[in-house]
């Protein structure tokens, strides 16, 4: 549990009053990286000795699997009786993503739920927004939600969403104004203490170019083809959106970010758990059990990866170096396959746009039923 080691060097900083970015802890000399809300709310991990915290994180994380895991139905249209709830959080534990946030300690459950929870509430209701403000506010990524609110005219709960972020920093400006500058002047483009970004567990599309180009650091060659990913992305979640609700746009908007940020740890694919969900849902059943296998095959972890190795994988290895970013790319080529062929389906109409992501039980877009296919640490 490295990461929750950290947590808690980070609210030790608080306490102490000590330089927030200027530590390192763990035999990997690990920094902190989340803006200075996120170690204002780490200060009750100090509160307990390491024992005790670890325990209470694993228990903590198993909840929250559970809870992902149900809102996961929530999004797609299902209920979750308990024994299936149950049966289903166990299954999930051996998805790699899963279990390495167990086993690092991470809040990535934490983050993926107070997202998905405020964006499948129904519209209009009670400060929708502020749970995805407060979710950027603590590890940034969860942003690239606000510009899907806004893009898909949910003025309101953008509105909220923004207050709510800019909320977060302004309190950890009241706690910690000096870090609050370093932060955000200087150490939010410090990449390089997050970490190497062309190790494998780097699964971001810079990770995946670093690796294939034999390049530390990939420059423009990442640059360019993010930016275009990031647009790319938003306009098929969009229009994932106007044809058939929140379902596909929420796991475009997720899977685009976890593809254009400059390090998306193996963790971080945590949003694993909803597509499963979705697919299984929309009786996807093979294409589920495709997507399970990745996600439990741990092939980047089966690799020479010690020292620099990771650089110089032959190029039959390089998809198993990279098979969570190559099924992202692969996710959104579907998408934009199957809303091509929906478009062409309906001639002169504009399909409707559903309330909530549990209007239509039975969807068929983004990927169409003849189609097979289908952040900062």
């Amino acid at each position: 549990m490295a990461d929750l080691l950290v947590y808690r060097a980070e609210g030790e900083a608080v306490v102490h009053g000590s330089d927030l970015y200027g530590f390192t802890v763990t035999e990997w000399r690990l920094p902190a990286t989340y803006p200075p809300f996120a170690a204002v709310l780490f200060v009750p991990t100090t509160w307990i000795p390491v024992p005790a915290l670890k325990a209470a994180f694993l228990a903590g994380n198993a909840l929250l699997l559970a809870c992902l895991v149900a809102l996961s139905a929530r999004l797609a249209g299902r209920t979750a009786p308990l024994p299936a709830l149950c049966t289903a959080t166990a299954l999930a534990l051996w998805l790699e993503p899963v279990f390495q946030t167990l086993l690092f300690g991470q809040i990535n459950l934490a983050i993926a739920c107070l997202v998905l929870w405020d964006l499948t509430r129904p519209p209009g209701a009670r400060a929708k927004g502020l749970a995805l403000g407060i979710a950027a506010g603590v590890k940034l990524t969860p942003a690239i939600f606000i510009a899907y609110l806004l893009l898909t005219a949910r003025r309101k709960e953008a509105s909220v969403a923004t207050a709510s972020f800019a909320g977060t920093a302004l309190l950890g400006a009241l706690f910690l104004p000096a870090a609050t500058v370093d932060f955000w002047t200087r150490r939010l483009f410090e990449t390089g203490r997050v970490g190497k970004a062309w190790i494998v567990d780097n699964q971001s599309l810079q990770g995946l170019i670093a690796r294939v180009t034999g390049t530390e650091a990939p420059g423009l060659a990442w640059a360019l083809p993010a930016a275009v990913l990031a647009a790319t992305g938003l306009w098929l979640a969009i229009r994932a959106h106007r044809a058939d609700g929140d379902r596909w746009g929420i796991l475009l908007t997720a899977f685009t970010a976890l593809l254009i940020s400059p390090i998306s740890w193996s963790h971080h694919w945590v949003w694993c758990v909803p597509l499963l969900a979705v697919l299984l849902a929309e009786t996807r059943t093979a294409l589920a059990l495709t997507a399970a296998a990745l996600f439990t095959a741990r092939t980047m972890w089966l690799l020479p990866h010690q020292g620099d190795r990771d650089l110089h994988l032959p190029w039959w290895q390089q998809p198993c170096a990279a098979p969570y970013p190559l099924l992202g790319l692969a996710l959104l080529a579907g998408t934009a396959v199957a809303l091509r062929r929906h478009s062409r389906a309906l001639p002169g109409t504009q399909p409707s746009v559903p309330s909530t992501s549990s209007a239509r039980p039975e969807p068929s877009v983004p990927s169409a039923r003849s189609s097979s296919a289908s952040t900062i640490r």
